[in-house]
């Protein structure tokens, strides 16, 4: 009887293809590490939650009824205070079921790849919306005598639903890209959601091609968009500059002082995260800055555009006022 030879190679890739299949879900570690602050994160990012919900919600609410607020800003604010709630209704609901229960356990492609693509999506649909509103906000100032004819509703419309469905292919292409890969160490991710650097650590093998993606979609959809915000600024506030009133100097700035607050909170955090989203460095620090484009900035938004914003208070007055009468 003949001895059959085993190849202690293909022994090894046997073995390495069995290892490499054994990631069937990950489990988000999100705030583990400070167990005794679970109860108080719970509350704080549920009180959170409801500001957001209420504060956008009222803006999109009052932008409907009131006739005073249907111009072109508040049709791209209206959008923008939706876009916030679909954006942090990726991650918060999710964030306070893992407080609440403690457990982190997310399905491997269903949960995790969906939550990934939804959060780019939005994402990049929030970097263009932004930089919409900067140039809206910059024909107002720059050319108001031909602002009702550039920025027609059917021009705002266009921009809103391109500002959508831009980004749409590029972030599905490269979310099956990312959950194309081997997962072959830890499935514990350092994170509140499945975000790329987090998931990327996990990944076996070469993932140069995805890394190189990561920073070219970042210069696309964040960068970009934010030196186009830049242009428009620089402008705007050169045009404000010149105008001899100062009245209508203060009146402009306070116009787009709200706008520019968001733009900063966002794009600052977002930028800082991404561009240095080396799989090897993405603890603590980048947690705290992801919290900030994820929940805190659709916060301040809610705040900004409705609490400190007069026509908004006043058109809500209004329509209280008209509940109450009837």
């Amino acid at each position: 009887m003949q001895s059959r030879t085993v190849n202690p190679q293909k022994e090894n890739v046997k073995i390495t293809e069995t290892n490499l299949t054994s990631v069937e879900g990950f489990v988000l570690l999100g705030f583990s590490d400070i167990p005794t602050l679970h109860w108080f994160l719970f509350g704080t990012f549920l009180v959170i939650y409801l500001i957001i919900l209420l504060g956008n919600g009222i803006i999109i609410l009052i932008t409907r009824v009131e006739p005073t607020l249907k111009t072109p800003m508040y049709f791209f604010i209206s959008n923008f205070s939706f876009l916030e709630i679909c954006y942090m209704s990726i991650t918060l609901p999710r964030m306070l079921i893992d407080l609440w229960t403690q457990k982190g356990n997310i399905s491997f492609f269903f949960a995790c790849a969906t939550q990934m693509c939804f959060f780019l999506i939005l994402g990049a649909t929030e970097c263009f919306l932004l930089a919409v509103m900067a140039y809206d906000r910059y024909v107002a100032i720059y050319n108001p005598l031909h602002y009702p004819l550039v920025m027609s509703h059917k021009i705002c419309v266009r921009l809103v639903v391109g500002c959508w469905v831009i980004a749409i292919p590029f972030h599905v292409g490269q979310t099956c890209q990312i959950f194309s890969l081997p997962f072959c160490d830890s499935n514990q991710i350092h994170h509140f959601f499945c975000d790329i650097p987090p998931v990327l650590k996990l990944a076996c093998g070469d993932i140069f091609v995805n890394e190189m993606m990561v920073y070219v979609f970042a210069l696309l959809f964040v960068t970009v968009p934010f030196m186009l915000i830049l242009g428009s600024y620089s402008r705007m506030i050169s045009t404000i500059l010149k105008l001899p009133s100062n009245t209508r100097r203060a009146k402009a700035f306070s116009t787009c002082s709200s706008h520019l607050i968001v733009v900063l909170l966002f794009y600052g955090s977002a930028s800082i995260t991404y561009l240095n989203s080396k799989s090897n460095q993405y603890e603590g620090t980048d947690k705290l800055l992801s919290l900030f484009y994820t929940i805190l900035t659709p916060m301040f938004n809610a705040v900004i555009y409705s609490l400190r914003n007069k026509d908004v208070t006043e058109a809500l007055r209004k329509f209280l006022l008209k509940l109450l009468t009837l």
